[in-house]
């Protein structure tokens, strides 16, 4: 079965330069010619107009929390996090239907303090209608009396990390070491000692790449992050406050930059009082022109919003990450490829580009390069396999 498509924008998810009034020919759900538009190379069969429109392929979220909404009510956020499985299955469930109304069809989930995420994904009763895949690391690792109980668990009392790693072996796709504390928003740049040792780290990649996972660190600072790129992991969640040295060192490893600044524009957005506000912008601005940096040394960035911590909502929260790598020196194109090619490959999916060869899955936005990214979050579209898919509705759903 062949289907062909007029596209009046195209951007493929390669960072590349966008282009006009672009012929898509597809064959049994798979691109076989991508070519400029030309009459003549039109088949005999109707032919799909989306002139009016923007194409790209579909959204990547590298680091989100399913099993949490964007309240900023702490006592909310307490009980989600207190919650029996009944109660966060259709929760999780309304999550994964955000981002897949936002064009998002792949998520990594960062991690829960029960599981419960990967719990759902092997749950035959609970399954997603929506066609999203979910990569999920169930229980992030902290240090015990350290920062991390909201979404992970400690090795035991004189345990070390790969022991325990060993031993509490799940059926997760990723690992999440988390090597230091959280941003403070009461005193600016502060910076908090690594949680886990060299070793430590070393042993837990070791293990990981032997069973097939790549291992993502939460860090800040300079040595949390130096130890998590020494030890030898695929990405770095956050990275605030790293400095240039590791960000040249993680351009030449070829390490994964996923900088959630969504998430502190939310904690500017939502404090509570002038001193924390004041200290939250000053942190995403920071982060803003190290962000700016990656991208002049060549480090591989891909976009992570941090949906589920406060005020960070799943899906929509896309196109204000996408917003900010804007503010931050990207192109649009550059953009997007952070939030579709190099997303994909962190996760190890095929996706991300819309090229020969790749399954015809893409987003239509109605309008101009000059209204994204902005449009995103009100799709035409959803198409898988050339096709658009009957279970995106074009408003929406909240």
């Amino acid at each position: 079965m062949t289907i062909q498509i007029l596209a009046g924008r195209l951007i493929d998810g390669s960072g590349g330069q966008i282009r006009r009034d672009v012929l898509l020919t597809i064959e049994n759900g798979i691109f076989s010619a991508i070519e400029p538009f030309d009459r003549a190379g039109v088949l005999d069969q109707p032919l799909t107009d989306l002139s009016f429109a923007t194409l790209c392929p579909p959204f990547v979220d590298c680091h989100a929390h399913l099993a949490f909404s964007g309240t900023i009510d702490p006592q909310e956020r307490k009980r989600q996090a207190e919650a029996p499985y009944s109660e966060i299955r259709p929760l999780i469930a309304r999550h994964i239907s955000y981002l897949f109304g936002h064009g998002v069809l792949a998520v990594r989930d960062a991690g829960d303090r029960q599981g419960f995420v990967r719990r759902y994904l092997h749950d035959p009763s609970a399954g997603p209608a929506e066609p999203v895949i979910v990569r999920t690391t169930g229980r992030a690792w902290h240090r015990n009396g350290r920062y991390g109980g909201m979404i992970g668990r400690c090795p035991g009392l004189e345990e070390e990390l790969d022991t325990a790693y060993g031993r509490e072996n799940e059926e997760i796709d990723h690992v999440k070491v988390i090597n230091s504390g959280p941003n403070s928003l009461r005193e600016f740049a502060r910076q908090t000692p690594p949680q886990f040792s060299l070793e430590e780290l070393r042993r837990v990649v070791e293990m990981a790449g032997r069973a097939g996972r790549k291992v993502m660190v939460h860090a800040n600072g300079r040595l949390p992050v130096r130890l998590a790129l020494e030890a030898g992991c695929q990405s770095i969640e956050h990275g605030y406050f790293m400095g240039r040295e590791n960000l040249q060192y993680m351009a030449e490893k070829g390490t994964v930059l996923v900088p959630t600044l969504q998430a502190m524009k939310a904690c500017a957005d939502n404090a509570t009082g002038p001193l924390e506000r004041r200290v939250a912008a000053k942190n995403l601005a920071h982060q803003l022109a190290q962000v700016a940096l990656a991208r002049e040394l060549g480090v591989k960035v891909a976009l992570g919003t941090d949906a589920g911590s406060p005020g960070v909502l799943h899906g929509e929260s896309v196109v204000e990450e996408m917003k900010l790598l804007v503010k931050a020196g990207y192109s649009l194109s550059e953009a997007i490829r952070c939030a579709t090619c190099n997303g994909a490959q962190l996760l190890g999916i095929d996706a991300g580009l819309i090229a020969v060869g790749k399954p015809a899955h893409f987003l239509v936005a109605r309008g101009t390069p000059a209204q994204l990214p902005r449009k995103f979050s009100y799709l035409e579209a959803i198409y898988r396999y050339g096709r658009p898919c009957p279970l995106y509705r074009k408003n929406p759903r909240r």
